[in-house]
């Protein structure tokens, strides 16, 4: 079968690489790809939220499966665009989508079905939402009702920094028509955990935990990015919380959108705040985790093309997901500056020492490819993750694979996976 990926960033290669290793697959194209996935993929220079060109080149190649990776395409509705034409496309409609597009309709979702979540409010100016915070003394989180590509979300610890991002949102416009409607939740405490599951719109079956680093800088200091790094399994998710979690935040929000009229298949994705009363859910995603799926599908022995089939045929009961036991470990290399303004074309050295490494992937997010050398076009430019028998072999696979490449004022933090070693080592 002939394969569309659509999107451009690590998770992007990630599922190409794992999509590849399916015998039912003949060739993948990927739309726009980037310099890595161009290495096992056709990259075609159509953007992701440009629905009508993909649409045209998946008529005219005759496409028998579209996978879509990032949340945009989604949230434009080219799930429901491509299945009116008759093609087949693995994605939540636009509609249920919203589950990630709108934080106040997730919200709301959660709230008439009961799903564990903090206490919130919904502001459209600037005044209601500072007289609030003026109100709450306590720390508080400060959410645009819409995409902003994972840098959304301020957690404030005081009032000065509720009202400067308040201000940001309203007034200074950050995030555009994304920030015209704001969120104010209760700040929950606890370590978080991202569960991802599959859904046909009446089955789920899930995919392995793991742990995302949001912040920039080691020990979760300074701004929110798309992620610094992630490991799988999370050992903060014992096997009792992963059915918990299960049943009391993935099947009934299922359930509650069938009930809505808006079946979601396709996927799923669960910011979990594990607290002391319990998980509860921090936000929904309509597709899968980045950097979350780099440490998950290297662990994934079951044919990814027959999941999505499965799902897209309401069988997803009849197949059961095989794991290699092994921990995995993703540590993104980013370009300096970032989640702020950075410098791109920045060439790349070392990736040819790691294509031979064994249990040793590097996934690309920002590059492009020219001539021979590859060039960082990204604020997070990579993702090198690693395989081990437990957690600190996979962080010392990942780690001694980032420190052989580099490139003009590459970062990248030197903690992750620490919270899991002090979780397996209590």
């Amino acid at each position: 079968m002939k394969v569309l990926v659509i999107g451009s960033g690590a998770r992007e290669h990630a599922l190409v690489w794992k999509i590849a290793q399916s015998p039912k697959v003949k060739k993948i194209f990927c739309a726009p790809g980037n310099g890595g996935i161009s290495q096992i993929a056709e990259c075609v220079a159509i953007k992701a939220e440009a629905i009508e060109q993909l649409l045209e080149f998946a008529q005219a190649k005759q496409i028998d499966l579209t996978v879509v990776g990032p949340e945009v395409p989604l949230s434009l509705g080219i799930v429901d665009i491509f299945q009116a034409k008759g093609l087949k496309i693995f994605g939540p409609s636009k509609s249920a989508s919203a589950l990630e597009a709108s934080k106040v309709f997730a919200k709301n979702i959660m709230k008439k079905y009961k799903v564990p979540t903090a206490d919130f409010a919904v502001f459209t100016n600037k005044e209601a939402a500072l007289k609030y915070a003026r109100n709450a003394k306590r720390p508080l989180v400060i959410k645009a009702d819409g995409l902003c590509a994972g840098k959304g979300v301020f957690v404030c610890s005081d009032l000065a920094e509720q009202e400067k991002a308040i201000q940001s949102i309203f007034q200074d416009n950050v995030f555009g028509t994304a920030g015209n409607t704001v969120m104010i939740e209760e700040c929950l405490f606890g370590q978080e955990a991202s569960m991802i599951f599959i859904s046909d719109g009446d089955n789920v079956c899930a995919m392995a935990s793991s742990q995302d680093h949001k912040r920039i800088f080691d020990d979760d200091k300074g701004p929110n990015t798309g992620g610094m790094g992630a490991y799988s399994p999370a050992p903060v998710v014992s096997e009792d919380l992963f059915e918990q979690i299960k049943n009391e935040v993935i099947i009934p929000t299922i359930q509650g959108m069938q009930q809505e009229g808006m079946p979601f298949c396709g996927v799923l994705y669960a910011g979990i705040m594990i607290t002391d009363k319990g998980p509860k859910v921090l936000e929904f995603n309509a597709r899968f985790g980045d950097p979350e799926t780099q440490a998950i599908l290297p662990r994934l022995k079951t044919d990814l093309i027959d999941i999505i089939l499965c799902a897209l045929a309401g069988k997803l009961d009849e197949i059961e997901l095989e794991w290699d036991k092994r921990c995995c470990v993703c540590i993104v290399a980013a370009s300096g500056g970032y989640p702020g303004d950075y410098v791109k074309n920045r060439k790349i050295s070392g990736l040819d020492k790691l294509s031979q490494e064994k249990d040793l992937f590097v996934f690309h997010a920002g590059t492009i490819k020219q001539g021979s050398d590859f060039l960082t076009a990204g604020g997070r430019v990579l993702g090198v993750t690693g395989l081990g028998k437990d957690i600190r072999q996979a962080i010392d696979t990942a780690y001694k694979g980032i420190k052989q490449i580099s490139y003009d004022n590459m970062v990248y933090r030197k903690d992750i996976g620490k919270k899991a070693l002090a979780k397996i080592s209590v």
